[in-house]
């Protein structure tokens, strides 16, 4: 890798989290880079965010283009490519990216976030973009006067199935338990829509169509008819890039921070849904007070040296 500038705090991660340890970073006057594939996370698969203080409702696109206008107004300086490599070297890391530059920081913040958890089930990859979708509001509207399933019974299986419900004919959620475990609120949504059935004890064993998606295959042998299959069963760790350097993970794949948001390799702190942090509530709110605290302790460890 051929080394360039030496930023004094390299964020990777375009989320809640990074976005906002960003913007504290570039308050305290470090010589801050901002790297992501895009600005939001997954934030911006959210069609209506209702919990995020100063917004009676606002949907997570939009949410993200605040914080675009904010980091601009900073004039903080965001790199949308792919980070695919870190390495320590002696200033601090080196950080590769698909644009094969390489990129070198004294310390880090690691926003990766996280990845959209699979079934693994016969027809799932087959299908994938051809009935199948991990992306409510990506692909709700071409689901129009269509039957669709959402796999889940948390928020975003909630979340997902009443945005669909506004251009499919029929939505059923198709929860593996006895009960959902969805807040409170979104279950009194789903009640308020008539086309949105739950199905209990559901396991999906297959997913079958020829070109598209056609029908599932339970466990228990029960096939339905739908159009398309939406898979709202969370989300793992992206802790890939974590690893490269040394950071450790629990035994569930999430960086071990402390309350300074500090990993066990000096410099080097982590923020959002990927970390132990938080009472591992992962919301918005919490997402930002991590990117917050992370870019303080940089600072406090930065002026030290």
């Amino acid at each position: 890798m051929n080394k360039k500038e030496v930023y004094d705090l390299i964020v990777i991660g375009g989320g809640p989290a990074g976005v906002t340890a960003a913007i504290y970073a570039a308050r305290y006057k470090l010589n801050t880079l901002l790297i992501s594939k895009e600005i939001g996370g997954q934030m911006l698969e959210a069609h209506k965010i209702e919990n995020y203080p100063g917004f009676k409702s606002i949907s997570g696109k939009e949410l993200a283009d605040k914080f675009k206008e904010q980091l601009k107004y900073l004039n903080i300086p965001v790199k949308e490519v792919r980070v695919d490599g870190l390495q320590k070297s002696e200033q601090g890391f080196i950080v590769g990216t698909a644009e094969e530059e390489a990129i070198e920081g004294k310390a880090l913040i690691l926003a990766l976030g996280t990845e959209r958890r699979k079934l693994n089930i016969p027809g799932e990859k087959e299908f994938l973009g051809k009935g199948v979708s991990y992306c409510a509001v990506c692909d709700g509207p071409f689901f129009k006067d269509k039957v669709v399933g959402v796999v889940g019974g948390g928020d975003s299986a909630a979340s997902s199935a009443v945005l669909i419900a506004k251009y499919a004919k029929k939505v059923y959620i198709l929860v593996r338990e006895a009960e959902m475990i969805a807040s409170p609120s979104w279950l009194d949504e789903i009640k308020e829509h008539e086309n949105i059935e739950v199905l209990y004890n559901k396991s999906v064993k297959e997913i079958e169509g020829d070109k598209m998606v056609s029908s599932i295959v339970f466990e228990d042998g029960e096939e339905l008819k739908i159009d398309g299959l939406f898979i709202e069963i969370g989300s793992i760790p992206a802790t890939a890039l974590a690893k490269e350097i040394g950071v450790k993970i629990n035994d569930k794949g999430y960086i071990i921070v402390d309350e300074r948001q500090a990993t066990n390799v000096d410099r080097v702190y982590a923020a959002g849904d990927i970390t132990t942090g938080s009472n591992k509530f992962r919301q918005i709110a919490t997402a930002i007070a991590e990117g917050a605290i992370a870019a303080n302790s940089a600072y406090e460890n930065l002026k030290k040296k």
